[in-house]
């Protein structure tokens, strides 16, 4: 799945100078489908795959879990998170999920301007007034080379003529890995994980990321937005996985 224009947008700035050769590629090779390869498709993905796509059906409207029909879910109704709403536009299971990992260790940037073309189409109807992307830690934003949600986020950003927020937030805090952990052990590990520069009174905040799982990293973060004075936040997420929070 490695694509030397895969390279093009890069969320740092050593890593952005070592794609100056893949942008110089952009003029000269044809865009193709990050999953069957054909070419000629400049959004990165054919409509056969696009079909194959496995897009989030009925959800509630403040976490994305998947319900029988639009509402919100017992979920949310006993226990709220801080965010308001989220948009999530695929369910994480196959080709999804193998996008998202070629994407986050496999560095094909390529998906994520795939990826991100239809989590733009989604969000056309989202009112917000500032962008920011989940942060990564320093230190593991300096071992990948780049931010995924920053990526993910491009197309949304272009579509909205905004621009992304990346230095409003910092993962101050480098949290352990969560999977395995149940969701109050989630909540602790996250806690005190970001810090805001400045305020964001009043302001309606779209939060994105790539995957969302137990939502614990996003409810924190909105935490800490809703006390840096944000009014209201969303987010907007590639995928949502089943189990829900």
């Amino acid at each position: 799945m490695d694509d030397p224009r895969s390279l093009k947008p890069l969320s740092n700035q050593p890593a952005r100078r070592r794609g100056l050769p893949a942008r110089l590629l952009d003029w000269f090779l044809p865009m193709h489908c990050v999953l069957c390869r054909r070419e000629g498709w400049p959004t990165g993905l054919c409509d056969g795959c696009v079909s194959d796509l496995p897009r989030l059906g009925a959800a509630c409207r403040i976490c994305a879990s998947e319900l029988p029909s639009p509402g919100v879910c017992g979920a949310c109704l006993t226990r709220a998170p801080a965010f308001d709403e989220t948009v999530a536009v695929f369910r994480y299971g196959a080709p999804v999920d193998r996008l998202i990992h070629a994407l986050k260790y496999g560095h094909d940037l390529a998906v994520a301007r795939a990826l991100g073309h239809h989590m733009a189409t989604r969000s056309q109807y989202l009112s917000f007034d500032c962008m920011i992307p989940v942060p990564l830690h320093r230190r593991r934003l300096a071992e990948r080379g780049f931010n995924q949600s920053i990526e993910l986020a491009r197309e949304t950003a272009h579509l909205h003529r905004c621009r992304i927020n990346a230095g409003c937030v910092r993962r101050v805090i480098e949290t352990p890995p969560q999977a395995g952990l149940n969701l109050k052990e989630r909540r602790r590990n996250l806690r005190h994980a970001f810090d805001v520069s400045g305020r964001l009174d009043g302001q309606r905040v779209l939060v994105v990321d790539d995957v969302m799982t137990s939502g614990a990293t996003l409810d924190r973060l909105a935490q800490t937005l809703k006390q840096a004075g944000a009014a209201r936040v969303i987010n907007l997420v590639c995928a949502r996985t089943p189990s829900g929070r």
